[in-house]
């Protein structure tokens, strides 16, 4: 007899636990649907308290174009002269191409797609909040330009007479500024608001001349210099000079900063690793040569074999070393592997993205790090004077003399490549250049953009390439897509072009939630009156409902249209669908005279396979609809389905819970408030 009562005793517990759960559910919900209102309920608690509550994230819905406003454009892409099996694919390197330029104009959630009508081909974008319809339209208009690319070889030219002079006089006059503020500094004015006043650095100015702690690496090396030697408050007396500024400078504290490792390392990259501007071996080479070198270096010969094999020429000719870095310095394999080795042991081969490494831990040290405040007066340098000079330089040859790329596989390594076929024209163009640039990289732009920068392995005299770098199926057909855009001759002409102003569509998002509420207020209303005590149950189970679809609906970035208000608004009556289903069930259950309990537990069971085969039916049309049809009818089949999958939670569990909850209360009485009866049997 107790076993039996503590098996009662556990099953509601687990019940009370559930909802709890249910009411927790609802409140994490709601302040995700809703953090502004959330948020200055807690702004109150903590100016009152000093309890500190963290604010929640905000963010808002996305909004999709007919509630936004925004631009809704329909081009036509002219394939004429494209194979048929080719279309296809051409139209689609175009949309990619108007993709990355719609997201340079910064549009939120753009929607851009292809379709075919007929025998033509068309591209319709869809600019929620833009207001400038005109510049979208220059910038998407434009035919995808492709531009072969090699490096700069041009040394950066120096400084003129005039230059150099315009340098030497806006720094004497700084120099003059800077020590004006000293003066005043000596005379009594206070450190904090002369820095509020004069200081040309952005942080400095803003926090009284405040700026952090700093160790003795990089820029603020200069700087360093001073604060070491300092004491804690001490104010320079006159300027400390850095590169680019003249500084007056206050201590602050000290502490331990993080701990720094020293060391060399030796790089062999291969084909297809990053930045490998020298692959003259596979991967698999690449480790054979990192073990060969492990097994022969040592503290003596390590510097020798630094410089004769390392692919980084950034420490090559310092005999492989790096000075000090910290953890965060380097990429995760490299660092891990240096800051658990010991000082003096020669690890490897280590594999980074960049290929395999023998790196040789040379020193370890924690540095003293100075807090400082600073009054900044910028000087000129010729980094400010001097135009920036472009990594590459235009070669001459463009997608115009590009007959085709295509995605083809190596025959002997099954590796996923990029062909290239380029005209005679550029079949002589292409000869010169990769003759000039063995070992270097030509690098392809698509409208001012890098797509790829392939190494130049051998001079190219057929007029016939292959890019490669590790590419999987989908990134070779996006580059070979991307190519083509920009070889093909495919204009896009502007065909339909519709404005949706940002009031009409406040105007149809307030008519929507109008509409919204008014819907689900009228369900409560019939569940209550109708179906009682379980329809005040399937309110709450309503509400979670909503709630919770809402929150999804922010986290994966559904973006709402009125055809999505409309989805949701119908899965709200699949949901109470689902109840009415369950609580006609529980009516004739006990209409025969079974208990309360059994009743219900027997009305889930019978209704289960009704709401089963009903709301799967419908998530299959939502998947057709997803996949076959247009944006907006998607956005009603993607909220519908979201909708549906969260009412069977909610009518299934939650509803279920609450019941099982308040079918104690009753005992085997109450049949009113369940189906309208007297308690009688």
């Amino acid at each position: 007899m107790a076993l039996k009562t503590n098996v009662k005793q556990n099953i509601r517990n687990k019940i009370r636990w559930g909802v709890v759960g249910i009411f927790a559910l609802i409140v994490v919900a709601v302040s995700y649907d809703a953090p502004t209102f959330f948020n200055n309920k807690i702004n109150w608690i903590n100016s009152v308290t000093s309890i500190g509550i963290p604010n929640i994230p905000e963010s808002s819905f996305a909004l999709g174009l007919d509630l936004q406003g925004g631009a809704h454009l329909i081009y036509q892409a002219d394939v004429a002269g494209i194979s048929e099996d080719g279309k296809g694919d051409a139209v689609e390197g175009v949309r990619d191409v108007i993709e990355r330029r719609v997201n340079g104009l910064g549009v939120g959630e753009p929607n851009i797609q292809t379709t075919k009508v007929g025998e033509d081909y068309r591209i319709i974008v869809e600019l929620p909040g833009v207001t400038d319809v005109n510049e979208a339209i220059s910038m998407i208009g434009e035919t995808p330009i492709l531009e072969f690319k090699e490096l700069n070889q041009e040394p950066e030219r120096g400084l003129t007479e005039e230059e150099q002079k315009e340098i030497d006089d806006y720094n004497a006059d700084a120099e003059s500024r800077a020590l004006s503020v000293v003066e005043k500094l000596n005379n009594g004015l206070d450190f904090s608001d002369a820095a509020k006043e004069f200081s040309e650095h952005e942080v400095s100015k803003n926090n009284g001349g405040y700026i952090g702690f700093v160790n003795e690496y990089g820029y603020y090396a200069p700087i360093y210099n001073w604060l070491s030697g300092a004491g804690e408050g001490e104010i320079s007396k006159g300027l400390i000079e850095s590169l680019d500024s003249f500084n007056i400078l206050k201590r602050g504290s000290s502490r331990d900063g993080e701990v720094r490792a020293k060391a060399s390392h030796i790089l062999i990259c291969y084909l297809g690793s990053s930045q490998c501007n020298e692959p003259i071996y596979t991967k698999e080479e690449a480790k054979a040569k990192a073990q060969e070198l492990f097994d022969q270096a040592n503290a003596e010969n390590f510097g020798i074999l630094a410089k004769e094999n390392s692919a980084d020429p950034g420490s090559r000719e310092n005999n492989g070393d790096l000075g000090f870095f910290a953890k965060s310095d380097m990429v995760k394999e490299f660092a891990d592997a240096v800051f658990s080795a010991e000082v003096g042991q020669i690890i490897g081969p280590v594999e980074t993205e960049f290929g395999y490494h023998v790196i040789y831990k040379t020193d370890e040290t924690i540095p003293v790090e100075y807090e400082f405040s600073a009054i900044v007066i910028n000087k000129k340098t010729a980094q400010d004077v001097l135009p920036v000079q472009d990594q590459f330089v235009y070669t001459g040859l463009t997608g115009a003399q590009l007959e085709r790329t295509e995605v083809v596989s190596d025959s002997q390594t099954s590796e996923m490549q990029v062909s290239l076929q380029f005209d005679s024209d550029g079949k002589n163009l292409f000869k010169e250049i990769t003759t000039r640039n063995v070992g270097q990289p030509v690098a392809i732009f698509l409208d001012g953009e890098i797509i790829s920068a392939p190494t130049v392995q051998q001079p190219i005299v057929d007029g016939q390439a292959v890019i490669t770098g590790n590419f999987d199926l989908a990134e070779a057909r996006l580059l070979s897509q991307r190519l083509n855009a920009g070889a093909l001759p495919v204009p896009i002409d502007l065909i339909s072009q519709q404005s949706v102003g940002a009031s009409l569509g406040a105007e149809s998002l307030m008519k929507s939630l109008k509409a919204g509420v008014i819907a689900l207020v009228l369900v409560m209303i019939f569940m209550i009156l109708y179906y009682r005590l379980p329809g005040l149950l399937s309110v709450i189970a309503l509400v979670l409902y909503l709630a919770v679809t809402l929150a999804v609906f922010k986290l994966i970035g559904v973006t709402l249209t009125l055809a999505g208000i409309a989805g949701l608004v119908l899965s709200i009556g699949m949901a109470v669908d689902a109840n009415v289903l369950i609580f006609e069930r529980l009516k004739e259950e006990l209409k025969d005279g079974k208990s309360l309990k059994a009743s219900v537990e027997e009305g889930f069971l019978r209704a289960w396979p009704s709401i089963r085969d009903g709301n799967v039916s419908t998530l299959i049309t939502c998947a057709l609809l997803i996949w076959f049809g247009s944006s907006f009818v998607q956005g009603f089949a993607i909220t519908l389905a979201l909708g549906i999958l969260m009412s069977m939670f909610s009518a299934i569990t939650v509803t279920r819970i609450l019941l099982r909850f308040v079918i104690p209360w009753f005992e085997n009485k109450g049949k009113w408030l369940f189906t309208g009866a007297n308690n009688d049997n």
